[in-house]
């Protein structure tokens, strides 16, 4: 079964911390100093926030699925669609290494479907030369302004090198 994800890029990460745990009558599942996520059953969602240097609001919305098959399946309606913005095998992004696709609906909307296969003690992988949270801003190629690593535009080349 699959389950909804929301990220929201917040400024106030303690602040927003409580009002979320609030709102969903519970703790987070995962907190760190610059991120938070909420596994809910009811309503079945993935929603995390993090402190980035992006705008605040809604950064993407996504799909998460509960096994590479069904990760596989939405690949292929993805790519059906020609809608395969970035792919991403074996990425580590908001403490966990993952397999994704990343798409944009025709506004613009940034989307997420991946599979999880383990935690991660980093938000992302500084080694790593692909980029984590995908594309941005209706682009096919990954830019520094669009990873969730580092802002300075020296590391997040290296980082933003490129998808699989």
């Amino acid at each position: 079964m699959k389950r909804f994800h929301v990220h929201v890029n917040v400024h106030d990460l303690d602040a927003s911390i409580r009002f979320y745990s609030n709102l969903f009558a519970t703790a987070p599942s995962v907190v760190k100093p610059d991120y938070a996520k909420w596994m809910l059953d009811d309503p079945r969602v993935n929603f995390a926030i993090s402190r980035r240097e992006r705008a605040a609001g809604v950064d993407h919305l996504g799909v998460q699925a509960e096994t590479a098959d069904e990760l596989a399946d939405i690949g292929a309606r993805l790519a059906a669609a020609d809608a395969i913005a970035l792919q991403e095998a074996g990425t580590t992004c908001c403490y966990a290494h993952s397999d994704k696709y990343w798409a944009e609906d025709p506004q613009g909307l940034r989307w997420e479907t991946f599979h999880t296969h383990g935690e991660a003690t980093t938000y992302f992988d500084p080694a790593s030369t692909v980029a984590c949270c995908g594309p941005h801003e209706s682009s096919s190629e990954p830019e520094a302004a669009a990873c969730c690593g580092p802002s300075s535009a020296s590391s997040a080349s290296a980082l933003c090198g490129g998808g699989t």
